[in-house]
């Protein structure tokens, strides 16, 4: 079995073509199948299928270290909150970091979404993003680079490790709203 991801291929803007191409190596069962299943039952999940997906998401990233993820939010790059806000309020918020829920985050960063945020310009954008834990923000920036923003990536170890590390953090308790898409300009009118 082998994980299967999507590689944006880059025009001249970055985000048109799509080519896919297989992120991990075929993992054999014992008995040569290559199905989801370890016993036949189009229903059993094989043992360590999440990790290798997992592995596989990082496989495309330069993962950053709490530290290094901050020296890159100070020369520019963007960071992107995906924790859910019981998250935020009980352990606080990154100064400065963007929060998008996980749900809109592919809309609003990818700059060709009409649902994009005003951050969201090009496929060059430095996207840093950040979870609990470091798993979640795999998936997500690997994801954002199926779509094409290459520079995307994640914290190792997510917010944990980030409040461990001792870098900035807001006082628990206030949260901030999740980025919305911007008002189309046609309804102001």
């Amino acid at each position: 079995m082998g994980w299967l991801f999507v590689q944006a291929a880059s025009d001249a803007t970055g985000c048109d073509t799509i080519s896919l191409y297989a992120a991990a190596a075929a993992r054999s069962t014992g008995t040569g199948s290559n199905d989801l299943t370890s016993s036949g039952s189009d229903h059993e999940m094989k043992p360590g299928a999440l990790d290798e997906y997992l592995s596989a998401a990082r496989s495309t990233l330069v993962r950053l270290e709490p530290a290094n993820a901050y020296a890159a939010t100070q020369r520019g790059a963007l960071l992107v909150d995906i924790r859910p806000e019981f998250q935020r309020r009980q352990d606080g918020e990154v100064p400065g970091a963007i929060v998008v829920e996980r749900n809109h985050l592919e809309w609003r960063l990818h700059p060709r979404s009409a649902t994009r945020i005003p951050e969201a310009t090009s496929a060059d954008v430095e996207w840093i993003v950040l979870c609990h834990e470091g798993y979640a923000s795999s998936l997500a920036a690997a994801s954002l680079q199926a779509l094409g923003l290459r520079r995307a990536t994640d914290v190792v170890g997510g917010f944990l490790a980030w409040r461990a590390t001792g870098l900035p953090l807001g006082p628990p308790g206030e949260v901030s709203a999740p980025r919305l898409a911007p008002e189309p300009d046609s309804l102001d009118k």
